[in-house]
């Protein structure tokens, strides 16, 4: 009797000694498995390529052209945005607010990408040295700060606003190459003069012309950061409610490795009673993959 209980108190044993083991390997893979992850997709962002051509088609965005005038009324736009290239099809939720100040003399505007859903193709993924072809459940992108000082306002000669932008780092998805976890910062002058008004003032063509400055922090050690010009020209067509614009604008940084990105922007909007409604069709070129297309709904104050 004695020899099978001290049998079954080592057999006992044995299973709680197997028991510990296990859990403790489970432990350990619980919490060394995902660091030994991040360890590897933190090796892998040193291999990004911080221009536009190699992240998403929100990382960089371009100058707007202001049509040479500042807003003398607040704005709150939200948009939706689709973008597509055979290598990545991006969703993504837009918004903006811009509040103007000193009579439309000077304004400050916020926007950012809110919610961003996107799939890329495997080729796609490993040309950006990213990790998932996917987006999570929430990918947000970077908030920017943009300030207008209204230089000049005249009908004889031309109407100019100086604008400077900050893009904070808040962006999500660095491993994914959707948003560079980086500051920059543009200035531009944008200068624009009617080329033909009627005299009931309910339609008119205007030219406007763009010329700046835009600058990124990149991932190189020796290079941390990339200089471009920005530049841009187009024209704009009122009648009544309706007002058409189109520009081919972009920037040309100085180390050629996809920094240089062409946008031929158009949009058709329709304003009624402080209600603007409008569409925008972006046509990429060069290091600009995407066909882009949004609509947006303003509301003005």
């Amino acid at each position: 009797m004695y020899f099978c209980s001290l049998k079954k108190k080592v057999y006992l044993m044995k299973i709680v000694h197997i028991a510990y083991i296990s859990l403790f390997c489970i432990l350990f893979s619980f919490f060394t498995i995902p660091l030994l992850h991040a360890e590897d997709w933190r090796d892998k962002t040193k291999l990004l390529i911080y221009s536009p051509r190699y992240f998403g088609p929100n990382a960089f965005p371009l100058p707007e052209m202001r049509n040479g005038d500042v807003s003398k009324r607040i704005e709150a736009e939200v948009r939706g945005e689709y973008h597509y290239y055979k290598g990545d099809k991006t969703k993504d939720l837009y918004a903006r607010v811009l509040v103007p100040f000193v009579k439309g003399r000077a304004g400050v505007e916020v926007s950012l990408v809110v919610l961003e859903k996107y799939k890329m193709t495997p080729e796609t993924r490993d040309e950006r040295f990213a990790v998932a072809t996917e987006s999570p459940i929430r990918c947000t992108g970077d908030v920017i700060f943009t300030s207008f000082f209204q230089v000049l306002r005249s009908e004889k000669w031309a109407d100019i606003v100086l604008s400077g932008t900050i893009r904070t780092a808040s962006g999500g998805r660095l491993c994914d190459a959707r948003y560079t976890d980086a500051a920059a910062y543009w200035f531009d002058l944008n200068i624009a003069r009617n080329l033909w008004k009627s005299t009931d003032g309910k339609a008119s063509l205007r030219m406007q012309v763009l010329g700046g400055f835009y600058c990124w922090m990149t991932n190189d050690l020796v290079h941390r950061q990339n200089d471009a010009m920005a530049y841009g020209g187009g024209l704009t067509g009122t009648y009544k409610g309706f007002t058409l614009s189109s520009d081919i604008s972009g920037i040309r940084g100085y180390k050629n490795n996809g920094d240089r990105p062409i946008h031929w922007r158009n949009k058709l909007s329709y304003e009624l009673k402080k209600n603007i409604l409008s569409f925008r069709y972006t046509h990429g070129m060069k290091d600009r993959l995407y066909e882009s297309y949004s609509l947006g709904y303003t509301r003005c104050f």
